[in-house]
């Protein structure tokens, strides 16, 4: 990403529709992002400063990032040929971290917030990228201490990308729920599964659902209206649950909360892999995949963020309200045979409780929130993977 961020607007747009059409179906990469913690107080603690250099000369070096906060850490599997490659890169990454934070210190937490660690004491690191949205968002940006998992889908053909990400747009819903573990923050019972995506797509702009468009040119046209207004410096500045890179030729599912589980990290990686690959083989066959409206799509990514996979969702395509869990068993239904194709198939379940609902049970069993996060970063295995 670096190179291509140095590019000028039109060179990067340029780019980003030959890379798309010369691009490969169904390559992966997974990023996740990590909370840097005090060992004995689980804290965040800002010391990016100090893993970076670390990671120096690692094996880790190239796949390791800041990510807006010295209290945080990204780690990416890098592009994957299969998805089988990708689940054992997210548990090889994952170890790698841990040995490098081990011997500093730092312990890492894997939830889409920090349960109490306040806003105001975190340092944004000092980078170009940082230091403009800093300048752009202030509070916005300084409010932003979540944790999310990424998954990069590779698609072929700019059209196509864009269709699929339309497809995609009434599926975040589902796949947050699926996701949903950031029920505290601020040292509150937030009663909401994804107390992340409130903060953090409720704010930011150009976040959430996107619009559908109907065309490459009319995306690169949108694109090009944001630049040309001064809205945006550069193209990550679209922080869309759902967008077609501009530096890779992927499609990028940004929804999902962090997850402090390793395996449920593969399962969710592995169902929205399943999805977008789904999605393409639909409008490659001409299955109707409706582009639905922004408004009907919200109501259910309310229903999402407040009550996970313990509420309701709407099925879209009937208009039947359904308990969640039966909804995500439809969507895994629909997926499994692309999913058996591709590899992904042994990965994908719906949870018996996710992360949200595991700490919301110990809470009402009356653990302290400092003992149910404790419980997400012990044993090290949740966060680092065995040894």
């Amino acid at each position: 990403m670096g190179d291509t961020q140095r590019l000028a607007p039109d060179e990067q747009i340029r780019f980003a529709r030959d890379a798309f059409e010369s691009g490969k179906d169904f390559t992966v990469a997974v990023e996740e992002e990590f909370a840097l913690l005090d060992p004995d107080s689980l804290s965040l603690v800002n010391r990016f400063e100090e893993i970076e250099p670390a990671a120096r000369g690692t094996a880790l070096e190239e796949h390791l990032v800041g990510e807006l906060i010295s209290s945080e850490v990204e780690v990416r599997t890098g592009r994957c040929e299969t998805f089988t490659e990708a689940v054992d890169k997210v548990s090889e990454r994952r170890s790698q971290l841990a040995e490098l934070t081990d011997p500093l210190g730092i312990a890492l937490g894997a939830t889409g917030t920090h349960p109490w660690s306040p806003w105001q004491e975190q340092r944004i690191i000092d980078t170009p990228h940082y230091r403009r949205n800093d300048e752009l968002l202030r509070y916005v940006v300084w409010r932003n201490n979540s944790f999310g998992l990424h998954v990069h889908v590779g698609i072929r053909g700019a059209d196509r990308a864009i269709a699929v990400c339309n497809g995609l747009r009434s599926f975040l819903p589902e796949l947050l729920a699926l996701s949903a573990s950031s029920p505290f923050v601020e040292s509150v019972y937030t009663h909401l599964h994804s107390a992340r995506t409130q903060i953090f797509t409720r704010m930011f702009p150009r976040c959430g659902v996107p619009d559908a468009f109907a065309t490459w040119d009319e995306y690169e046209r949108y694109v090009r209206f944001l630049y040309e207004t001064g809205s945006i410096t550069e193209h990550t500045q679209l922080w869309w649950s759902v967008r077609p890179h501009l530096a890779f030729p992927t499609v990028e599912i940004r929804i999902c909360d962090a997850q402090p589980d390793l395996g449920d990290a593969r399962s969710l990686a592995a169902f929205a892999y399943s999805l977008v690959a789904r999605i393409a083989r639909a409008l490659d066959e001409g299955e109707p995949i409706r582009d639905q409206p922004h408004r009907v799509i919200e109501e259910n990514f309310w229903r999402a963020i407040r009550h996970g996979l313990t509420g309701e969702l709407i099925d879209l395509g009937t208009g039947r309200v359904l308990p969640a869990r039966a909804r995500l068993e439809q969507v895994v239904e629909w997926v499994l045979p692309v999913a058996e194709e591709l590899g992904a198939a042994p990965y994908l379940s719906v949870p018996a409780r996710n992360a949200a609902e595991r700490q919301i049970a110990r809470y009402e069993e009356g653990a302290t929130i400092e003992e149910i996060y404790g419980e997400q970063v012990r044993p090290r295995e949740r966060v680092g993977g065995p040894r």
